[in-house]
């Protein structure tokens, strides 16, 4: 791993420390926050289990001040420890399919404090937002067929994607001369990505 490996699952360890998983749960959930297990949202959706999210984003190696597309946001819960991640000189912002969820995890996010990290409705049929972009990283918590170029493209040039794709968990770092560098990494499930 390194010592940047190293570097970063401390930095990650101190994030989820600062945000508290059970402000981002049903109240009904809330007793289950220190469980390292997926826990029931609505419609279907869930809020990883910790040591995924620990994962992925040891994976994604945030730096601070960067731009972050968090995919699938869901609570907040993942688009407020990115904002720890990236600090106040940073820019986070979380996009979620279902409306309801994604009013719900704004209000989540808004209690925490972070206000350079915001969470909106996604558009339907369209992966990201390019418009916003180009991120230096982006973080999906939904699980894709296939690799999702529509996302790799609005990456900056060495940018970094982490996705779970059919059951691996894939890190796609964007080169400017060349095809993306694609790493795989064990076996996840997750909702699928839509």
């Amino acid at each position: 791993m390194g010592d940047n490996g190293r570097v970063s699952e401390q930095r990650v360890a101190q994030a989820i420390r600062a945000t508290p998983r059970a402000g981002f749960l049903p109240a009904e959930q809330r007793a289950y926050a220190d469980r390292d297990v997926p826990l029931r949202l609505s419609a279907g959706q869930t809020n990883s289990q910790p040591s995924t999210v620990a994962a992925m984003l040891e994976l994604l190696d945030v730096p601070v001040g960067a731009r972050v597309l968090d995919v699938g946001a869901g609570s907040g819960w993942t688009t407020a420890i990115l904002a720890e991640l990236v600090g106040p000189q940073g820019w986070v912002l979380g996009l979620e399919l279902l409306p309801e969820l994604a009013q719900w995890g704004a209000a989540n996010l808004a209690a925490v404090a972070r206000p350079w990290a915001r969470i909106e409705t996604a558009e339907p049929g369209r992966l990201g937002r390019a418009a916003e972009g180009p991120y230096d990283r982006i973080l999906v918590s939904a699980m894709a067929d296939t690799l999702p170029d529509e996302l790799v493209e609005q990456l900056t040039d060495e940018g970094m994607l982490v996705v779970p794709v059919a059951g691996a968990m894939a890190r796609v770092t964007r080169r400017p001369s060349a095809d993306p560098l694609i790493e795989r990494s064990g076996a996840y499930r997750f909702v699928p990505l839509r």
